[in-house]
């Protein structure tokens, strides 16, 4: 897969040539930064040209991104062509495609339930953002689900989704990547991209897939143009046209652009009335400006999505122009191009411990209670975790070794073992960590805050968040502390508004919103390690005791790290 042509979308010479204001982009790029608005990339699409492009060190053009919901406007072109090859129709009851889970009662919901319930929202099936994944069978966990009314009700739901992914894999016997690669992928020049799977292989569908920031472009573009690329028919036309349009009536929904109309894995804007959108968390965006032939397609880090909503209808549909007018002299392409970066990388001092630290491994302890909520403490940022079957988690057996100006930390994490090296001279460093079986790459970096404290800065490329681990050395003791970028209280937050959104019964919201904001806090606990001399690791098989006995022998001699 992915052995095919994948030409890059034609280039304008400037904004302007193809109908658009540079200046008003370049006011548009600094107004993300002054609202703090952490922005990965964007590209500006008009008359089929890319017009302008940024992407944010140390994110780049060819390092795929992570879609969130996004991956619902893909899933939902996967339904469309299903039905343009006559495999189902919107009004098939899935009950036809799973008849091994028809219920007994004959008033049960689940025999209304059609394809179009599931593409459009309307499933009434209670929502779980906070299911564990691992469990292996997630369409017998939908069906056996509550409702929170019949069929034909707006609830935004991720599984609705898979279990669309789960209907194509039933009725084709293929994935629906394997299923979209000739039809979509192929024809718009996308590398086969990586889509998180079940068991069984079939992807979540409501998320989980990652593609470059072109690429997403190519989508939006294709749906702009009718379905039509290159001159060729690629998402079907009845598709093309229906997807777009408001299907579903979530008037109910708070939020000024998430009330505004649902249609096939596609949202309606209020902010812009002519202008839809793919939309993903932390402010993944694919905008269409239906009357001006545009498309604007961003990739972030922003929890409040109306917030980056807010600041595009500040810029657009402003900064289209028609091309006949007289413009003023364009902005420079290298200012609209510019890439600054996220991080400011801090150069520390060197510490006396650096090479007493080479000599042993810490040893963490374990949090129980963090396994058993399905939440084990990773290198990866929870931002990065809480929605994938393998989580990875429970890193341990971490190793130092230092150099002039970088240092590697090694550590385990369930079955693998990584190793990145951290710049410690204002740069940061890149690499490839493999964690839950999914390959990252990663840049990394690394300071001593004072003479017992260091602190690892590692931002996978693939997520949108960063982690910082703060290691304190006193004696054999290490205190670890974890955090993140986004931070845990910043994801409660976003996750109490989803409770919001999603529940309306406003007594629960309210406990809802509580215990969310009392729960995000125990994921990223302060930890404990101990240092252990590496012979001990190499020379024996230890057991708790002896190792407590063989520590103890240790300190009184004065052989460990002070």
């Amino acid at each position: 897969m992915g052995e095919y042509l994948t030409a890059p979308l034609p280039r304008a010479a400037s904004p302007e040539e193809a109908g658009i204001s540079s200046a008003e982009i370049l006011r548009f790029v600094e107004d993300l930064k002054e609202s703090g608005i952490e922005n990965h990339s964007y590209m500006v699409l008009r008359g089929g040209f890319v017009a302008a492009e940024a992407f944010h060190d140390p994110f780049a053009p060819d390092i795929p991104h992570p879609m969130y919901s996004v991956s619902k406007t893909v899933t939902a072109i996967a339904v469309g062509f299903a039905i343009e090859e006559g495999l189902f129709t919107l009004s098939t009851r899935i009950l036809d495609l799973f008849p091994e889970y028809m219920p007994k009662s004959p008033d049960d919901p689940l025999w209304e339930l059609t394809i179009f319930h599931l593409v459009a929202m309307q499933s009434g099936k209670e929502a779980n953002f906070l299911d564990p994944k691992e469990k292996a069978d997630w369409v017998a966990r939908f069906f056996a689900s509550g409702w929170e009314g019949r069929p034909g009700r707006w609830k935004y739901v991720n599984e609705n989704m898979y279990m669309l992914c789960a209907a194509i894999h039933r009725v084709t016997g293929a994935s629906v990547t394997q299923f979209l690669t000739p039809r979509l992928y192929c024809p718009l020049g996308i590398t086969t991209p990586f889509w998180e799977t079940d068991e069984n292989g079939v992807e979540a569908g409501g998320w989980g897939l990652w593609l470059k920031t072109e690429d997403l472009a190519k989508i939006m573009l294709c749906y702009a143009q009718g379905g039509v690329y290159n001159g060729k028919q690629v998402i079907p036309a009845f598709w093309a046209k229906s997807a777009p349009q408001k299907q579903t009536d979530n008037s109910s929904s708070k939020g000024t652009d998430t009330s505004a109309g649902y249609g096939f894995g596609l949202w309606r804007c209020r902010g812009e009335e002519h202008a839809y959108r793919a939309d993903g968390l932390f402010s993944q965006f694919g905008i269409v400006f239906e009357d001006y032939g545009a498309v604007l397609v961003m990739t972030n880090a922003a929890l409040d999505e109306q917030a980056v909503l807010d600041c595009i209808w500040r810029h657009f549909p402003k900064a289209f122009q028609e091309k006949t007018v007289e413009k003023t002299p364009p902005v420079p392409h290298e200012l609209l191009e510019e890439s600054y970066p996220l991080d400011v990388v801090p150069v520390g001092i060197r510490s006396r411990l650096e090479e007493k630290l080479e000599q042993s491994v810490i040893r963490v302890k374990r949090r129980r209670s963090l396994n058993l909520i399905h939440f084990p403490p990773s290198i990866l940022p929870i931002a990065a975790t809480y929605l994938k079957r393998d989580k990875a988690g429970n890193f341990d057996q971490i190793l130092f070794a230092f150099s002039v100006d970088k240092c590697a930390m090694t550590w385990t994490e369930g079955d693998e073992t990584n190793t990145v090296v951290c710049g410690m001279d204002g740069h940061q460093r890149y690499g490839k960590i493999v964690l839950g079986g999914i390959s990252y790459t990663v840049c990394a970096s690394a300071a001593w805050l004072d003479e017992k404290t260091l602190e690892v800065w590692i931002r996978p490329l693939e997520t949108v968040a960063k982690r910082t681990v703060v290691f304190k050395f006193d004696a054999l003791r290490v205190h670890i502390r974890p955090g993140s970028a986004p931070t845990i209280r910043e994801l409660a937050g976003e996750m109490a508004m989803m409770a919001t959104r999603l529940i309306h019964f406003r007594p629960f919201v309210a406990v809802s919103k509580f215990f969310l904001r009392l729960f995000y806090p125990f994921l990223e606990p302060h930890m404990h390690g101990i240092l252990v001399p590496r012979e001990l690791i190499d020379t024996m098989k230890y057991k708790k005791k002896q190792l407590k006995a063989a520590l103890a022998a240790m300190e009184e001699k004065k052989q460990v790290p002070k």
